[in-house]
């Protein structure tokens, strides 16, 4: 079997739905938990929470189709995504691949806890 087949696109496109919630949940609760125990307002606390662990979400995801399909071809597969908006692509964007957005919304988690404690 072929590593650039549209059957192995699918195949990593669902391992990477199933793995996306829990994933996400093990890197929100650190976040979660320091802004209880620094009393941060929940105001605060919810976005940051997000924005905190969206990017190591997405870094682990996108390491699992480098390491699916190797840093050569992974381009096939968002480029598939790309073409199937409305079914397996639907949640992805170009930008979720890009270090500087995921760093950006990092950043952005830690501002919103800064300014949560004042």
């Amino acid at each position: 079997m072929s590593e650039l087949s549209v059957k192995n696109y699918r195949r990593i496109c669902v391992i990477n739905w199933f793995l996306a919630p829990p994933l996400f949940l093990i890197f929100a609760w650190p976040y979660r938990i320091s802004s209880q125990i620094l009393e941060v307002h929940a105001l605060y606390s919810i976005p940051g929470t997000l924005l905190f662990a969206l990017p190591f979400t997405l870094t682990l995801l996108h390491g699992h189709v480098a390491m699916a399909l190797g840093h050569l071809h992974m381009h096939h597969f968002y480029d598939w995504l790309r073409n199937k908006p409305l079914t397996y692509g639907i949640f992805y964007h170009d930008i979720l691949v890009s270090t500087r957005f995921r760093l950006i919304l990092l950043v952005l988690s830690f501002a919103i806890f800064a300014g949560g404690l004042v």
